[in-house]
Formats: C-alpha cells, sequence, structure tokens
C-alpha cells in the first residue's frame, strides 16, 4: 500500500491529474474510495450506500447515495502524487464534469459490467474527447449477475468510436469472480475471498484462459509495434519483451488519443483497484507532457502560447464554492508560474488584481494549507472577490486569458419564496452565491410580478438548491411548481422595411431602416449584425447603436416572449431624410422593422425534448412503452438485457414532470431512468404542451 501524501508538491514527471467519471450507479465513487484506501490515505473503507463515503461529503449526497458535487483530494502511489477529482454521475450535475474535464490531464472512465455504455458515461466521454483527455477504463462490477466483460468492449467501439484495448482479462465473472488475467506481465492477479483487498497474489494463467489471453497479447504487441517496430520483432523471434517497454509503448499511443487501454475488476469486492493505480502512473499523462495551451492578451487579442515551463502565471478558475456564508473556495489548475500565499496576482477578465489569502490542498470538504504552488498542481485559493469560473489568473506583466468553459442553459424554472418577509434577503443573497458556484443554476426576478425564479438542468437539480438552502442556510422555502424553459424560434427568412416620421419640437426626425430576419443552425444562438451600404453616410456610432438596440430586442421572442434562438438578425439599410441625423429617429424605425419581421418569419415556440433511457424488469416493458407513447415520446429502441430491458425515447420535457412516481407503480418499484436534455423542437405537435406554455407565460406574467 502507498503512505499518505507528504505536505510538498510533487516534481512535474511524477505528478497525475486525473478524473473519475461515469454514468450514475457505475461505481466511481466506490472505486475513489478504494483508492483512498490502498494509497493508505483513508484507514477504513468508506461505503455509498452507508453514507459513509470520504468524497461524499455533502449532508445531501450521504442521504440520497449520488455524488452531486465534485471532490478533488490527493494521493501517493509509486512514488507519484496524483490528483484525483470525483465527478458526479447524475445528468442534472453534468457541469461539475464539463469544468473537471477541462483542466484534467487524464481520467479514469469506469463502466458497469452489466450496462455497459450508458447515456451519462457517453456524455462523459465527448466532454473527455473535447478537451483531448487521454483516458483508461475500469470495467467495474465483473461480480454482478449479468457481468459481460466483452460486450463493454463492444459498447465502447460501437458506441464511442473509439480504441478500447484490453490490458486485462477477468478470471471468472458473477460470483465466480476473483481476480484478472495481466496481459503485459502474462500473469494472473488473485484476490483472496473476504480480504479488505490489499493484497493478492500473483498465479499463472488457468489453462481455460491462456488462449484467449494469448490473443489478446498478440494485439495488444501489434498495437504496440506501431511505435516500437522492434517489439514484433522480438515477438516473433520470442525474445522475451520487458513489460516496461510495452508499458512505454502503450503510453504513446494513449496519450495521443489512439487508443484506451481497458482494465476490470470489482471495486465493491476489493478487486481490481491496484492495477488501475498502477495504470494511471504508467499510461496517463504528466502535466508537462500535455500539449501546450493558448490563450489571448485581453488588451490586444492577440494569441499567447503558454508553456509548462513559462515563469509567468496562467491558472484557470475551474470552479467556485461557498465554504459557507462568507467565505468562497475558488479552485484553480496552474499551467505555467507559481501562486504564493499572500502573493498578488490578476484576473485578465476583469482586470482587478487579487490577494491570495490561503492556498489549500484539498481533501473532499477537508483542506491542508500549503505556502506555495507550482504548474501543474490543483488547489483551492482563498481571498479572491472579482473572480469566479472560467476565468484566468495571471501575472501583471503578462496578462494571458485562458480559453473559458461553455454550459447548457437551464431547461427547467420554478418559483420560490421566502416563509417571511425577515427571510428575503438572506434567500436572495443565498442565491446570488449558489449561482456563482453553479454556472447552470440561474437567478433572476420576474419585472412584473417580482416572484423570484431559479433555473436550472432538471428536477433534481432544483430540489438540491432548496434543501440546500434548508440545511446549509436555515431558511425555510417554498418552491412552485416546476416550470419549462421554452424558447422561441423562426421557421423561414423575411425581410421588413420601417419608415418613422415625427415633429419632435420643431423638428421633423425621419429615418428608413429595412432588417432580415433568418433562422441559424441548431445551438447558434441569435446574432445580430449590419450591412449598411457605406455610401449611406451613416456615422459608425450611430449604426452600432442601432445594432445593440437590435441585439437587445432579440431577447425575446414574438409569440410568448421567451428568449429567441437560432436566428440571424441583420440591419440591411438605414437612410435618413434631411441634414440633420437622429439616432431616435434610425433605433425607432429598426426596432419596428425588427419586430415585424420577427412576426412574419412564422415564429414558433420550442420545447425542450429529453433524451430518456428508463431500465425495467422485462415483464413491464410493454406497460412502460405505452406509457411512454401517452407522454408524445418517440420510441429510439429497446434493448434486452440479462437482468433487464433498457428503453430509449425522445420525450418533451413538460410531460415528465413527476415521472419517478408513475414508473414505480408501472414497475412495481423496480425501474429507473435517466433524463438528458437533447434538443429544441417546435412545440405545434403538441396543442397540450402549447396550451402549458401559454399558462408558464401567463404564471410569469
Amino acid at each position: 500500500m502507498g503512505s499518505q501524501m507528504t505536505s510538498h508538491s510533487c516534481a512535474a514527471p511524477k505528478l497525475r491529474n486525473i478524473g473519475v467519471a461515469a454514468h450514475i450507479d457505475a461505481g466511481k465513487t466506490t472505486t475513489t474510495e478504494r483508492i483512498l484506501f490502498y494509497a493508505g490515505v483513508t484507514h477504513r473503507l468508506g461505503e455509498v450506500d452507508e453514507g459513509s463515503a470520504t468524497m461524499d461529503w455533502m449532508e445531501q449526497e450521504r442521504t440520497r447515495g449520488i455524488t452531486i458535487t465534485s471532490a478533488c483530494t490527493q494521493v501517493e502511489w509509486r512514488d507519484h502524487a496524483i490528483n484525483i477529482i470525483d465527478t458526479p454521475g447524475h445528468v442534472d450535475f453534468t457541469v461539475e464534469v464539463e469544468r473537471c474535464m477541462r483542466v484534467l490531464d487524464g481520467a479514469v472512465a469506469v463502466f458497469c459490467a452489466v450496462g455497459g455504455v450508458e447515456p451519462q458515461s457517453e456524455v462523459v466521454w465527448r466532454q473527455a474527447d473535447r478537451y483531448r483527455v487521454p483516458r483508461v477504463s475500469l470495467v467495474n462490477k465483473m461480480d454482478r449477475i449479468g457481468a459481460d466483460f466483452g460486450r463493454v468492449l463492444r459498447h465502447m467501439k460501437e458506441r464511442l468510436k473509439c480504441v478500447p484495448i484490453p490490458i486485462q482479462l477477468p478470471i471468472g465473472a458473477e460470483a465466480d469472480f476473483e481476480g484478472v488475467v495481466d496481459l503485459i506481465g502474462q500473469r494472473a492477479l488473485i484476490w483472496d475471498e473476504g480480504s479488505l483487498g490489499e493484497h493478492y497474489r500473483i498465479a499463472e494463467i488457468p489453462d481455460e484462459l491462456r488462449d484467449r489471453a494469448h490473443a489478446l497479447r498478440e494485439e495488444l504487441i501489434a498495437i504496440c509495434a506501431e511505435v516500437d517496430e522492434e517489439l514484433l520483432d522480438m515477438h516473433f523471434e520470442e525474445v522475451p519483451i520487458p513489460p516496461s517497454r510495452i508499458i512505454a509503448a502503450l503510453r504513446t499511443k494513449t496519450i495521443s488519443l489512439e487508443v484506451f487501454p481497458v482494465l476490470c475488476g470489482s471495486s465493491l469486492k476489493n478487486r481490481g483497484v491496484q492495477p488501475l493505480l498502477d495504470a494511471v502512473v504508467d499510461f496517463l499523462p504528466a502535466p508537462h507532457q500535455v500539449d501546450s495551451i493558448t490563450g489571448v492578451d485581453p488588451a490586444s487579442g492577440e494569441t499567447v502560447e503558454v508553456a509548462f515551463g513559462d515563469r509567468n502565471l496562467a491558472a484557470l478558475v475551474f470552479k467556485v464554492m461557498a465554504q459557507d456564508a462568507y467565505q468562497t473556495l475558488c479552485y484553480a489548475r496552474l499551467y505555467s508560474g507559481e501562486i504564493v500565499r499572500g502573493g498578488v496576482v490578476r484576473n485578465a477578465v476583469s482586470g482587478e488584481d487579487e490577494r491570495i489569502g490561503r492556498i489549500l490542498r484539498m481533501h473532499s470538504n477537508r483542506s491542508r494549507q500549503i505556502e506555495k504552488a507550482r504548474a501543474g498542481d490543483i488547489v483551492a485559493l482563498i481571498g479572491l472577490k472579482h473572480t469566479t469560473t472560467g476565468e484566468t489568473l495571471c501575472s501583471s506583466n503578462r496578462p494571458v486569458a485562458l480559453e473559458g468553459m461553455s454550459f447548457p442553459e437551464p431547461v427547467i424554472q420554478a418559483v420560490v419564496e421566502a416563509r417571511s418577509a425577515a427571510d428575503q434577503r438572506p434567500l436572495e443573497d443565498s442565491l446570488s452565491q449558489f449561482a456563482r458556484e453553479d454556472p447552470t443554476f440561474r437567478l433572476s426576478v420576474d419585472e412584473e410580478t417580482g416572484q423570484t425564479l431559479i433555473g436550472g438542468m432538471g428536477e433534481l437539480h432544483l430540489d438540491v438548491i432548496v434543501q440546500r438552502l434548508r440545511d446549509e442556510r436555515g431558511l425555510e422555502v417554498r418552491k412552485g411548481k416546476p416550470q419549462v424553459a421554452y424558447r422561441e424560434s423562426i421557421t423561414i427568412a423575411a425581410e421588413h422595411e420601417d419608415v418613422f416620421h415625427r415633429q419632435v419640437s420643431g423638428a421633423r426626425l425621419s429615418a428608413r431602416a429595412l432588417v432580415r430576419v433568418e433562422p441559424s443552425a441548431k445551438g447558434a444562438g441569435v446574432e445580430v449584425c449590419e450591412r449598411v451600404p457605406p455610401e449611406r453616410g451613416i456615422p459608425a456610432p450611430l449604426l452600432a447603436d442601432a445594432v445593440q438596440l437590435l441585439k437587445d430586442a432579440s431577447t425575446t421572442g414574438p409569440v410568448a416572449g421567451y428568449p429567441l434562438i437560432d436566428v440571424i438578425v441583420t440591419l440591411l439599410d438605414v437612410t435618413t431624410q434631411g441634414e440633420e441625423l437622429s439616432a431616435v429617429a434610425i433605433q425607432s424605425s429598426a426596432a419596428r422593422a425588427h419586430g415585424e419581421a420577427l412576426r412574419s418569419a412564422a415564429p414558433t415556440l420550442l420545447e425542450p425534448i429529453m433524451a430518456m433511457e428508463v431500465s425495467v424488469p422485462a415483464e413491464c416493458t410493454g406497460a412502460v412503452l405505452k406509457d411512454i407513447g401517452a407522454r408524445q415520446g418517440e420510441i429510439l429502441g429497446v434493448e434486452s438485457r440479462p437482468e433487464s430491458d433498457i428503453a430509449r425515447a425522445h420525450v418533451p420535457l413538460a410531460r415528465v414532470f413527476g415521472y419517478s412516481t408513475d414508473l414505480r407503480d408501472l414497475t412495481r418499484g423496480r425501474g429507473t431512468f435517466t433524463l438528458r436534455p437533447h434538443s429544441y423542437e417546435p412545440i405545434e405537435r403538441s396543442p397540450l404542451n402549447l396550451a402549458g406554455a401559454l399558462r408558464d407565460r401567463d404564471t410569469r406574467n
């Protein structure tokens, strides 16, 4: 076993920054708990089901049995320091995975040996692809009924479009799972029944697995020979190949994202975790081995390259979290330079200088103060007053803003009210702090009703926020029924010309504006531009003001006042009459032309469509599919698995509120489901949903 992490920073070659990510209930937090135990950081096995997991420190995580917020820790293994971030698996909290993947050098993807590649597994895999994060994978729960290592490998190829390379083979499965075949070392690793898994014995490969192990090793050697040609010659000449040579070649292929090593085990049964730690050290990159990153100079907009060895500071704040009502932790990844306690750094986005009050090495919700953080480190900072998620800390003599992160828009809203007038201000302050922590949580006040609206990624997301208000801030609040976050768009292009004439204080104001609106690609948002011919002679400041007015007018749609998306607005022409140019006349004609153009462009109301996956006993599948159809869901397919059927569908969000209760009734408590945002689609296909959308509008107004 490893020893507890010492207080100094580790040299870059012996540092790893990894995340553990998976679909909910694949066992990633249990895996992280075993890592802490075998590395000597904890001295007892934390269990998710018992609410004793070290990394699930929030009260709600322990009572609900799920990870809600990412948690950081550091362990030592084989003289390497490993910074580990345990991430949530529930889709409502996918923002935690997104911002962690942005700053990690490597990741461990955990898959259930029964469920295989599940929906959230695909989501986190794509997030890692987006940030080019090398991965090793663990096929967990090999002790479960229906475990199938080969099926998970097929899922990875088909659904993730990747090249999984098994470096282990399970010995037994389900109740007979006892260990793994190490294909690199050509040996068997056996864990004894009933132990805590600290030790395993090395044995010969079982006879019944020799042929399969030989075939897989041939594939492994062929992959490694692509970067080390002598390996193949050594193999054909039957010269013993040192495991270190195979590891070096496979490491090169892994870091370049060409292949993804796959291991197997059962974290709950304490089998297979130590080889996983070895794989993290062997195959995932150190901070200095990843590509240099680029940022921009905030003043000039020029590209700035940030290399690991630079003396100037470049650190990305990827998470902000309230430690209590008065103190905030800012989690930062250092890409170059260093941060010293008491030092002053610059926020490249706001231009404000920030003094570093304390630097903390985190272990879940506990911490240890350190004096200095260097390039490659992941630490929490206290004392930052003007910094939030996605912003860069840098040296004042070399300002650089690193690329931030993009987050999905909320799909659901609800009204919250304080129980008493005395609680209203604390409620607003607490919600504002939560919004600073979580970029997918939105806080707003309806201007007409004065009601406080909270928005998020799902019912669970908002339920957690309300519970946090009660648990952490002692505030009793009422939450109204959830409302769908509808959107509006247009379906055809349209142009409109408006002429503005008015006599004001003896002066005649006159202008003509021509505005065009047209649909854009899904997810493109709203783009506003101007193409006014230069010969019109309209001063640039007046055109800029008109464009800004069109941007402001494009925040809401013409149907029911919901946010407008996926539209291009172009100010095509502006002319004026008389000698006097009037900003009022130009803006008024442009605004009226814009409104009429939108109304002429066949505007449509859009509703969020959710990708749903439902796991049900086979005898209940028919009833569940019928219920999904009644909810206007589109059935995509049904997959039969040993323990259950998996139904996949696209369903309007408005039709799945309270679905957990209905599913429990349909399956006698044995069904489970997951939801994730898929797209926005026109609502006209559903008169019932349209009525609901208009009711939501009336409620807001």
